[in-house]
């Protein structure tokens, strides 16, 4: 009785250390790819920087493939928890442009490891396999649906086509608000953007 509940005890904590240990990894790589891009850091690297060895990389993943999956689903979760706990701390009716001040903000252009993967990953997501895109698509829907749910007529079709629209001008606003080497036009990209894109009768 008492070798059989210490067996368990030892399963148990041998179980949750992998655990912790696999989070870390993921944790590591979703920062990587965001700051590297998917092909910046190899396996090694982020083994590396997770304190690792690179032996022990097959005993939590199947392939490569599978922890950028893992760690791109994780970035994109971050993202959109971020927003929706912006949306969620909003006066009524300033959720929207709360969130989009946050996503086009001077802080969150330059946490490119720690921001929205899409504006860090979107040009290279295309090429990477099927799991890796697969993972992206969820969290852009739920990006999409959060932001649909703010809308002053959310529930009708267009507040949808709206929020889908609003996505596309936030990821590409930031990414060329990034792209370019002069700080003033940034500055002014952002602007224009929150101007354009906030939707009619989305403050108060």
């Amino acid at each position: 009785m008492m070798t059989v509940m210490r067996n368990k005890s030892n399963k148990s904590s041998a179980q949750s250390r992998k655990e912790a240990t696999h989070e870390r990894i993921v944790e590591v790589a979703a920062r990587a790819i965001r700051r590297s891009g998917y092909d910046g850091m190899g396996v090694a690297d982020i083994m590396k920087e997770a304190g690792l060895t690179h032996g022990g990389f097959y005993a939590h993943f199947a392939s490569r493939d599978a922890l950028l999956a893992e760690a791109g689903d994780r970035a994109g979760a971050e993202s959109v928890a971020l927003a929706a706990g912006i949306a969620a701390a909003a006066p009524a009716g300033e959720a929207l442009q709360r969130i989009m001040e946050a996503y086009l903000s001077d802080e969150h252009l330059g946490a490119i490891e720690t921001g929205c993967p899409i504006a860090a990953l979107g040009s290279e997501m295309p090429r990477q396999a099927p799991e890796v895109r697969h993972a992206a698509t969820i969290r852009i829907k739920e990006m999409i649906d959060l932001l649909a749910r703010q809308m002053p007529d959310w529930g009708q079709p267009e507040a949808h086509e709206r929020a889908m629209m609003l996505v596309c001008g936030l990821v590409g606003t930031a990414v060329i608000a990034r792209a370019v080497d002069d700080p003033k036009l940034s500055k002014t990209l952002r602007l224009a953007a929150m101007k354009q894109l906030l939707p009619s009768g989305a403050t108060t």
